[in-house]
Protein backbone atom coordinates (compact mmCIF):
# COMPACT_ATOMS: atom_id res chain seq x y z
CA UNK A 1 0.00 0.00 0.00
CA UNK A 2 1.29 3.10 -0.78
CA UNK A 3 0.26 6.11 1.76
CA UNK A 4 -0.23 9.59 0.35
CA UNK A 5 -0.65 12.72 2.78
CA UNK A 6 -2.06 15.35 0.48
CA UNK A 7 -1.72 18.93 2.90
CA UNK A 8 -5.14 20.84 2.56
CA UNK A 9 -4.61 24.38 1.62
CA UNK A 10 -7.85 26.62 2.76
CA UNK A 11 -8.71 29.92 3.68
CA UNK A 12 -9.83 29.32 7.36
CA UNK A 13 -13.42 28.25 6.21
CA UNK A 14 -13.19 26.72 2.72
CA UNK A 15 -10.85 23.80 0.91
CA UNK A 16 -9.05 25.13 -1.60
CA UNK A 17 -10.31 23.76 -5.45
CA UNK A 18 -7.04 22.49 -5.82
CA UNK A 19 -6.45 19.88 -2.97
CA UNK A 20 -9.72 17.68 -4.92
CA UNK A 21 -7.04 17.74 -7.98
CA UNK A 22 -4.52 16.45 -5.41
CA UNK A 23 -6.99 13.66 -4.92
CA UNK A 24 -7.13 12.34 -8.57
CA UNK A 25 -3.14 12.72 -8.88
CA UNK A 26 -2.79 10.88 -6.00
CA UNK A 27 -5.43 8.23 -6.41
CA UNK A 28 -3.78 7.88 -10.03
CA UNK A 29 -1.11 5.64 -8.00
CA UNK A 30 -1.50 2.19 -7.37
CA UNK A 31 -2.51 0.77 -3.95
CA UNK A 32 -2.79 4.55 -2.70
CA UNK A 33 -4.70 5.66 0.52
CA UNK A 34 -5.10 8.69 0.74
CA UNK A 35 -5.03 11.30 3.89
CA UNK A 36 -5.44 14.88 3.99
CA UNK A 37 -4.18 16.40 6.67
CA UNK A 38 -6.06 20.18 7.32
CA UNK A 39 -4.00 22.26 9.86
CA UNK A 40 -6.10 25.24 11.35
CA UNK A 41 -6.87 27.17 14.58
CA UNK A 42 -10.44 25.19 13.76
CA UNK A 43 -10.38 22.93 11.16
CA UNK A 44 -13.66 21.76 11.82
CA UNK A 45 -15.58 23.33 8.54
CA UNK A 46 -12.52 22.68 6.00
CA UNK A 47 -12.09 19.01 7.68
CA UNK A 48 -15.90 18.21 6.74
CA UNK A 49 -15.32 19.71 3.21
CA UNK A 50 -12.11 17.83 2.69
CA UNK A 51 -13.90 14.34 4.15
CA UNK A 52 -16.62 14.44 0.96
CA UNK A 53 -14.32 14.14 -1.39
CA UNK A 54 -14.21 11.39 -3.17
CA UNK A 55 -10.55 8.78 -2.92
CA UNK A 56 -10.31 10.19 0.56
CA UNK A 57 -9.78 7.85 2.94
CA UNK A 58 -9.09 9.57 5.82
CA UNK A 59 -8.42 13.29 7.04
CA UNK A 60 -6.33 14.24 9.92
CA UNK A 61 -6.57 17.95 11.90
CA UNK A 62 -4.35 19.69 13.48
CA UNK A 63 -5.40 22.03 16.14
CA UNK A 64 -3.13 25.16 17.14
CA UNK A 65 -3.72 29.12 17.20
CA UNK A 66 -0.15 29.32 15.10
CA UNK A 67 -2.04 27.87 12.05
CA UNK A 68 -4.78 30.31 11.91
CA UNK A 69 -2.60 31.42 8.93
CA UNK A 70 -0.72 29.41 6.34
CA UNK A 71 2.87 30.59 7.37
CA UNK A 72 4.74 27.77 5.56
CA UNK A 73 7.70 28.02 8.49
CA UNK A 74 5.37 27.52 11.29
CA UNK A 75 3.56 24.45 8.81
CA UNK A 76 6.62 22.47 7.54
CA UNK A 77 7.71 20.89 11.06
CA UNK A 78 4.34 19.76 12.06
CA UNK A 79 3.58 18.51 8.30
CA UNK A 80 7.40 16.95 8.47
CA UNK A 81 6.40 15.18 12.28
CA UNK A 82 2.88 13.78 10.43
CA UNK A 83 4.54 12.13 7.59
CA UNK A 84 6.27 9.83 9.19
CA UNK A 85 5.07 6.62 7.64
CA UNK A 86 3.82 7.95 4.46
CA UNK A 87 5.55 7.17 1.10
CA UNK A 88 4.63 10.37 -0.54
CA UNK A 89 3.45 13.73 0.55
CA UNK A 90 1.70 15.43 -1.70
CA UNK A 91 0.82 19.61 -1.80
CA UNK A 92 -0.62 21.85 -4.86
CA UNK A 93 1.50 23.38 -7.23
CA UNK A 94 0.13 27.14 -6.02
CA UNK A 95 1.92 29.92 -3.97
CA UNK A 96 0.93 27.88 -0.67
CA UNK A 97 2.77 25.09 -1.92
CA UNK A 98 5.42 26.03 -3.66
CA UNK A 99 6.39 28.06 -0.28
CA UNK A 100 5.54 25.03 1.77
CA UNK A 101 6.98 21.90 0.09
CA UNK A 102 10.48 22.43 -0.32
CA UNK A 103 10.96 23.30 3.58
CA UNK A 104 8.93 19.99 4.04
CA UNK A 105 11.42 17.80 1.95
CA UNK A 106 14.46 19.58 3.44
CA UNK A 107 13.24 18.77 7.34
CA UNK A 108 12.52 14.87 6.24
CA UNK A 109 15.47 14.74 4.23
CA UNK A 110 13.41 13.87 1.55
CA UNK A 111 13.61 14.74 -2.55
CA UNK A 112 10.72 16.90 -4.13
CA UNK A 113 9.43 16.88 -6.96
CA UNK A 114 7.26 19.84 -8.68
CA UNK A 115 4.66 20.38 -10.53
CA UNK A 116 3.79 16.39 -11.26
CA UNK A 117 1.14 16.75 -14.58
CA UNK A 118 1.38 12.81 -14.73
CA UNK A 119 1.77 9.65 -13.12
CA UNK A 120 3.58 6.22 -14.41
CA UNK A 121 3.76 4.16 -11.23
CA UNK A 122 4.12 5.50 -7.47
CA UNK A 123 8.08 5.75 -8.31
CA UNK A 124 7.33 6.86 -11.99
CA UNK A 125 6.33 10.77 -12.81
CA UNK A 126 6.55 13.50 -15.58
CA UNK A 127 6.36 16.41 -15.49
CA UNK A 128 7.08 19.89 -17.51
CA UNK A 129 10.54 21.51 -18.22
CA UNK A 130 11.67 23.93 -19.82
CA UNK A 131 8.86 26.32 -19.63
CA UNK A 132 6.54 23.41 -21.04
CA UNK A 133 8.44 22.97 -24.44
CA UNK A 134 9.27 19.59 -23.02
CA UNK A 135 8.07 16.64 -20.48
CA UNK A 136 10.82 14.90 -18.63
CA UNK A 137 10.07 11.66 -16.18
CA UNK A 138 11.60 11.56 -13.03
CA UNK A 139 12.12 8.18 -11.22
CA UNK A 140 12.97 7.93 -7.25
CA UNK A 141 14.47 4.59 -5.81
CA UNK A 142 11.68 2.54 -4.79
CA UNK A 143 11.06 2.88 -0.99
CA UNK A 144 12.67 6.13 -0.95
CA UNK A 145 9.97 9.17 0.56
CA UNK A 146 8.94 11.79 -1.92
CA UNK A 147 7.46 14.88 -1.48
CA UNK A 148 5.57 16.66 -4.03
CA UNK A 149 3.73 19.46 -5.76
CA UNK A 150 0.74 18.66 -7.89
CA UNK A 151 -0.01 20.56 -11.28
CA UNK A 152 -3.75 20.92 -10.70
CA UNK A 153 -3.96 22.09 -14.12
CA UNK A 154 -3.42 18.80 -15.53
CA UNK A 155 -5.43 16.91 -13.44
CA UNK A 156 -9.60 16.80 -12.89
CA UNK A 157 -11.04 17.57 -9.72
CA UNK A 158 -12.12 14.49 -8.04
CA UNK A 159 -15.68 14.31 -7.52
CA UNK A 160 -17.99 14.62 -4.09
CA UNK A 161 -18.14 11.31 -2.18
CA UNK A 162 -21.30 9.25 -1.35
CA UNK A 163 -20.21 8.86 1.86
CA UNK A 164 -17.89 11.05 4.33
CA UNK A 165 -14.24 10.04 5.07
CA UNK A 166 -13.44 9.42 8.72
CA UNK A 167 -11.62 12.01 10.42
CA UNK A 168 -9.38 12.03 13.39
CA UNK A 169 -7.69 14.73 15.70
CA UNK A 170 -3.54 14.39 16.26
CA UNK A 171 -1.34 16.27 18.88
CA UNK A 172 1.91 16.73 17.61
CA UNK A 173 5.29 18.04 19.53
CA UNK A 174 6.67 19.25 17.07
CA UNK A 175 8.79 22.59 17.95
CA UNK A 176 7.03 25.91 15.88
CA UNK A 177 9.87 28.43 14.89
CA UNK A 178 9.54 31.79 17.18
CA UNK A 179 11.27 33.83 14.53
CA UNK A 180 8.73 33.66 12.26
CA UNK A 181 5.23 35.51 13.06
CA UNK A 182 2.18 36.55 10.94
CA UNK A 183 1.97 40.41 10.93
CA UNK A 184 -0.74 41.30 8.61
CA UNK A 185 -2.18 41.00 5.13
CA UNK A 186 -2.82 43.08 2.62
CA UNK A 187 -5.06 41.74 -0.70
CA UNK A 188 -7.70 43.15 -2.98
CA UNK A 189 -11.23 41.89 -1.94
CA UNK A 190 -13.19 40.39 -4.46
CA UNK A 191 -16.30 38.12 -4.93
CA UNK A 192 -14.87 36.45 -8.31
CA UNK A 193 -13.85 33.15 -8.70
CA UNK A 194 -10.10 32.00 -7.73
CA UNK A 195 -7.48 32.72 -10.73
CA UNK A 196 -6.06 29.31 -10.44
CA UNK A 197 -9.35 27.19 -9.70
CA UNK A 198 -11.99 29.35 -12.10
CA UNK A 199 -13.72 27.49 -14.90
CA UNK A 200 -13.32 30.93 -17.03
CA UNK A 201 -10.87 33.38 -16.82
CA UNK A 202 -10.55 36.81 -19.29
CA UNK A 203 -7.07 38.09 -19.07
CA UNK A 204 -5.56 41.67 -20.51
CA UNK A 205 -1.99 42.62 -21.88
CA UNK A 206 0.11 45.86 -21.94
CA UNK A 207 -2.49 46.54 -24.87
CA UNK A 208 -4.94 47.85 -22.46
CA UNK A 209 -2.62 50.90 -22.41
CA UNK A 210 -3.43 52.39 -18.25
CA UNK A 211 -4.92 50.87 -15.04
CA UNK A 212 -8.36 52.73 -15.57
CA UNK A 213 -8.38 51.48 -19.10
CA UNK A 214 -7.89 47.50 -17.76
CA UNK A 215 -11.14 48.04 -15.23
CA UNK A 216 -12.68 47.56 -18.72
CA UNK A 217 -11.92 43.68 -18.14
CA UNK A 218 -13.70 43.62 -14.63
CA UNK A 219 -16.97 44.43 -15.52
CA UNK A 220 -17.30 41.60 -18.39
CA UNK A 221 -15.96 39.40 -15.88
CA UNK A 222 -18.42 40.38 -13.50
CA UNK A 223 -21.02 39.62 -16.32
CA UNK A 224 -19.47 35.91 -17.03
CA UNK A 225 -18.48 34.82 -13.62
CA UNK A 226 -15.06 35.44 -14.53
CA UNK A 227 -11.85 35.54 -13.00
CA UNK A 228 -9.24 38.29 -14.20
CA UNK A 229 -5.44 37.55 -14.97
CA UNK A 230 -3.16 39.25 -16.75
CA UNK A 231 0.34 38.94 -19.01
CA UNK A 232 3.44 40.16 -17.56
CA UNK A 233 4.22 42.93 -19.68
CA UNK A 234 0.86 44.45 -18.27
CA UNK A 235 1.72 43.72 -14.59
CA UNK A 236 5.32 45.01 -15.26
CA UNK A 237 3.20 48.15 -16.52
CA UNK A 238 1.47 48.75 -13.29
CA UNK A 239 -2.02 47.86 -15.08
CA UNK A 240 -2.71 44.68 -12.64
CA UNK A 241 -1.74 43.62 -9.68
CA UNK A 242 1.23 40.76 -9.56
CA UNK A 243 -1.13 38.09 -8.18
CA UNK A 244 -2.95 38.24 -11.64
CA UNK A 245 -0.15 37.60 -13.87
CA UNK A 246 -0.47 34.40 -16.03
CA UNK A 247 2.33 32.58 -17.28
CA UNK A 248 5.65 30.88 -16.63
CA UNK A 249 6.58 33.19 -13.67
CA UNK A 250 3.10 33.82 -12.56
CA UNK A 251 -0.25 31.49 -12.34
CA UNK A 252 -0.71 28.30 -13.98
CA UNK A 253 -4.08 27.89 -15.16
CA UNK A 254 -6.91 25.40 -16.75
CA UNK A 255 -10.23 26.66 -17.30
CA UNK A 256 -13.21 25.35 -19.63
CA UNK A 257 -12.70 28.88 -21.28
CA UNK A 258 -9.62 31.50 -21.60
CA UNK A 259 -10.09 34.71 -23.53
CA UNK A 260 -6.81 36.87 -23.92
CA UNK A 261 -7.36 40.22 -24.83
CA UNK A 262 -4.89 42.14 -26.29
CA UNK A 263 -2.30 39.61 -25.47
CA UNK A 264 0.42 38.90 -27.83
CA UNK A 265 1.50 35.38 -26.78
CA UNK A 266 5.23 34.89 -25.74
CA UNK A 267 5.74 31.88 -24.93
CA UNK A 268 5.79 32.28 -21.47
CA UNK A 269 2.01 33.78 -21.27
CA UNK A 270 1.43 30.54 -23.32
CA UNK A 271 2.64 28.23 -21.13
CA UNK A 272 0.50 29.15 -18.31
CA UNK A 273 -2.44 28.74 -20.23
CA UNK A 274 -1.87 25.56 -22.41
CA UNK A 275 -4.11 23.48 -20.63
CA UNK A 276 -7.16 25.52 -21.01
CA UNK A 277 -9.84 23.74 -22.77
CA UNK A 278 -10.94 26.66 -25.44
CA UNK A 279 -8.64 30.06 -25.80
CA UNK A 280 -10.17 32.68 -27.16
CA UNK A 281 -7.74 35.32 -28.88
CA UNK A 282 -8.48 38.99 -29.60
CA UNK A 283 -5.87 41.25 -31.04
CA UNK A 284 -5.92 43.83 -33.54
CA UNK A 285 -2.72 42.31 -35.09
CA UNK A 286 -3.68 39.69 -37.03
CA UNK A 287 -0.22 38.37 -36.68
CA UNK A 288 0.14 38.07 -33.13
CA UNK A 289 1.25 34.54 -32.06
CA UNK A 290 -1.27 33.87 -29.65
CA UNK A 291 -3.53 33.62 -32.91
CA UNK A 292 -1.61 30.02 -33.35
CA UNK A 293 -2.81 28.32 -30.32
CA UNK A 294 -6.23 29.97 -29.98
CA UNK A 295 -9.30 27.83 -31.03
CA UNK A 296 -10.96 31.04 -32.08
CA UNK A 297 -9.26 34.17 -33.04
CA UNK A 298 -11.02 37.84 -33.25
CA UNK A 299 -9.16 40.55 -35.05
CA UNK A 300 -10.20 44.05 -33.93
CA UNK A 301 -9.89 47.12 -31.45
CA UNK A 302 -10.59 45.41 -27.74
CA UNK A 303 -11.78 48.67 -26.82
CA UNK A 304 -15.01 48.29 -28.72
CA UNK A 305 -14.84 44.81 -28.67
CA UNK A 306 -15.05 44.36 -24.74
CA UNK A 307 -18.20 46.86 -24.29
CA UNK A 308 -20.10 44.98 -27.46
CA UNK A 309 -19.17 41.56 -25.93
CA UNK A 310 -20.55 43.48 -22.17
CA UNK A 311 -23.82 44.40 -24.09
CA UNK A 312 -24.17 40.97 -25.83
CA UNK A 313 -23.99 38.84 -22.41
CA UNK A 314 -26.33 41.33 -20.70
CA UNK A 315 -29.06 40.83 -23.15
CA UNK A 316 -28.86 37.28 -23.27
CA UNK A 317 -27.22 36.62 -26.44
Amino acid sequence: MNKILIVAEHDGHNLNAAIAKCVSCARAIESAHVTIAVFAADPTAVAAQAANIAGVDTVVTVAHAANAHALAATLAPQVAELAGGYSHVFGPSTTFGKDLMPRVAALLGAPQLSDVMAVESATRFRRPIYAGNAIVTVEVAAGTQLVATVRVASFEAAKAAAAAAPISAATLKAELPTHTRFVSISAARSDRPDLQTATRVISGGRAFGSAENFQLLYALADKMGAAVGASRAAVDAGYAASDMQVGQTGKIVAPELYMAFGISGAIQHLTGIKDARTIVAINKDAEAPIFEVADYGLVGDLFQIVPELERLIAAGK
